[in-house]
């Protein structure tokens, strides 16, 4: 009776499907969509009807890059809450579907969703 034990992220990919089960986006109200890996963050304005990624941000990034405290931390998620939201802005986005990716909302999700909401983004 030895049963494999799934690993964090495959556990991550079954909460993120449960989530998309019910959030999808429109033109109108695109789906952000947050991940982080170890070492990066990224952001993404979906529209789900057409299949098309409308803005997105990541520490990857050169812009970006250098003025960072950090790739992957709190700050880092804070500054990249706060371009990625501009971004939207600029392309016209005032209202998203925020889509956490499995991960818990609190931490750098969190605080890229405050930074985003403080930029003037409304979910």
């Amino acid at each position: 009776m030895d049963m494999k034990k799934k690993t964090r992220s495959a556990m991550r990919e079954i909460r993120h499907a449960r989530l998309r089960k019910t959030l999808s986006g429109s033109v109108e109200k695109p789906r952000m969509a947050v991940f982080h890996s170890l070492k990066h963050i990224y952001v993404q304005f979906i529209d789900d009807e057409n299949g098309h990624t409308i803005a997105s941000a990541s520490t990857l990034e050169p812009s970006v890059r250098g003025t960072l405290p950090g790739s992957c931390n709190i700050e880092a998620a804070k500054i990249i809450g706060r371009i990625a939201a501009e971004r939207a802005i600029a392309k016209g986005i005032g209202a998203v579907v925020f889509d956490r990716g499995g991960h818990m909302f609190h931490g750098k999700v969190k605080a890229l969703a405050d930074a985003a909401r403080e930029a003037g983004l409304k979910f």
